[in-house]
């Protein structure tokens, strides 16, 4: 259960680089990818934004770095305020914002307001066999989520489910989880899309 109304409020109880960190690096495109629920509050979303963004995009992630109870740090998409991804957001034409839903069906929620590039979005997923859907719990459509302040006003929204994440990564006893050919597959699709909606 999330703990915190806003960044602000969090940052009173909580130790950065011990509770939490923020990555985050510039890019050429002007596209943000974002895992605002990132590290071990949706596990997995950090890896997966980070690959999407690659060297191309610009990256940003907010990760709990608790042992446990990271749900505690998860400041909801509508009322995200921390200062350093707000920024980045507003100087993006356009975000993709990469989340972790509890489903254990493997599928991805898609959702924002950039109607075309969310067609674009599921029509490369769908082609890679990947199942998606539409909810309206986790629409992404409103203006202040974090995925929509951009310039352009419109972003995508991912929400994979903890099914589709467990088949990205193999786990191994005391070593990180390693990618395996699902993540490199779903990275590839979106990497494809970014790539054609900024072409010249």
């Amino acid at each position: 259960m999330a703990a915190y109304i806003s960044f602000k409020e969090l940052r009173r109880r909580e130790v950065e680089d011990i509770d939490y960190r923020i990555r985050c690096r510039q890019g050429r495109t002007g596209i943000l990818v974002m895992a605002p629920h990132g590290g071990n509050i949706e596990p997995g979303t950090s890896r997966i934004a980070d690959a999407i963004a690659g060297t191309e995009h610009a990256f940003y992630a907010f990760e709990g770095l608790k042992t446990g109870r990271n749900s505690r740090l998860h400041i909801t998409s509508r009322r995200f305020d921390e200062p350093a991804g707000c920024r980045l957001a507003a100087d993006a034409d356009t975000v993709l914002t990469i989340h972790g839903c509890s489903d254990s069906e493997s599928l991805v929620f898609v959702g924002g307001l950039d109607r075309a590039l969310a067609a674009n979005v599921w029509k490369a997923l769908a082609r890679d066999a990947f199942h998606l859907k539409e909810s309206p719990r986790i629409s992404g459509k409103h203006p202040q989520n974090i995925c929509n302040r951009c310039r352009s006003g419109m972003g995508v929204q991912l929400e994979i489910s903890a099914g589709l994440r467990k088949r990205m990564f193999t786990y191994h006893p005391k070593c990180d989880p390693t990618q395996t050919d699902v993540f490199y597959n779903f990275v590839s699709a979106l990497k494809a899309v970014l790539a054609n909606s900024h072409s010249p």
